[in-house]
């Protein structure tokens, strides 16, 4: 797909995260705006995925290790139509099949995850797979950056290493903000780059908001080189909404009436823009 197309497609997505957390009146909306860009770009332009046949054996696996931003998640997969139009309008309803964190009862998603720490366990484990059946199918792991915390990613990270999975990418949401506050002021995280490459990974750096390096640092990736991938997205909490953008609070919030219209205005603009130029 074209840069403007994906850069649209994004903007169509956060319109539409927007709507379906204001419905719902629940989710982490500053962490679904910090990676709806990467996500857009993984679904459209990078991933081997088809809605219609969600269970072929040599799609690219895809695990949400940040599962409290599945919202995010719910929207790109409507968008490259696994989930059917009116399906997301259930979110926070009885007897939606929509729930806080992937479940596998909804098209398109792999795995449940939300207990932080445990995505890239699974991932290493998709990829040793693959390996072992001699498939040539990836893996990509999207995890917060205050997840970084969970002891359990870095036994992954050594058995990445060690099995040498080429294969496997993972992702490092770095918008500097969790739950707490900042993550520097929470549990340091610095320097990123030279902890995992100590693990022995692959690791590059790309501005994950902006769709242009995204799709270039994706491009760069080689898949040959007996490596495992991390990309460390630097990212802006609450992207793309004027009064969310890199405030701790809008971890998780639901926007008034008001905040609402504006959020949509702004989002509406972009998206006028694009479809004109």
């Amino acid at each position: 797909m074209e840069i403007q197309k994906l850069k649209l497609q994004s903007e169509k997505n956060r319109k539409r995260l927007m709507e379906i957390v204001y419905n719902a009146k629940a989710g982490h909306i500053g962490g679904d705006l910090s990676c709806l860009n990467v996500m857009t770009v993984l679904y459209h332009e990078v991933m081997r995925v088809n809605a219609d046949a969600p269970k072929d054996e040599n799609r690219d696996r895809f695990v949400l290790s940040k599962g409290h931003c599945v919202e995010s998640l719910y929207v790109t997969l409507e968008s490259k139509g696994f989930i059917a139009p009116g399906v997301l309008e259930t979110l926070g309803k009885y007897k939606s099949i929509l729930s806080g964190h992937p479940t596998i009862e909804v098209p398109g998603i792999e795995v449940n995850t939300g207990a932080l720490g445990h995505g890239l366990s699974i991932g290493v484990g998709m990829s040793i797979a693959a390996k072992m059946d001699k498939k040539d199918y990836k893996t990509y792991v999207l995890m917060g950056d205050g997840e970084q915390g969970e002891g359990s990613i870095y036994e992954a990270a050594m058995a990445a290493s060690h099995y040498k999975l080429d294969n496997l990418v993972a992702i490092i949401d770095r918008n500097h903000l969790q739950i707490s506050g900042n993550t520097e002021n929470v549990m340091s995280l610095d320097s990123i780059r030279d902890r995992w490459t100590a693990f022995g990974w692959d690791v590059k750096e790309m501005n994950g908001d902006e769709i242009e390096d995204i799709v270039a640092t994706f491009n760069s990736i080689d898949y040959s080189n007996h490596r495992p991938h991390l990309l460390i997205s630097n990212t802006t909490k609450g992207k793309g909404v004027s009064y969310m953008e890199n405030v701790a609070k809008w971890h998780h919030g639901v926007p008034s009436a008001e905040q609402y219209e504006t959020a949509i205005k702004e989002i509406s603009e972009r998206i006028a823009q694009l479809e004109n130029n």
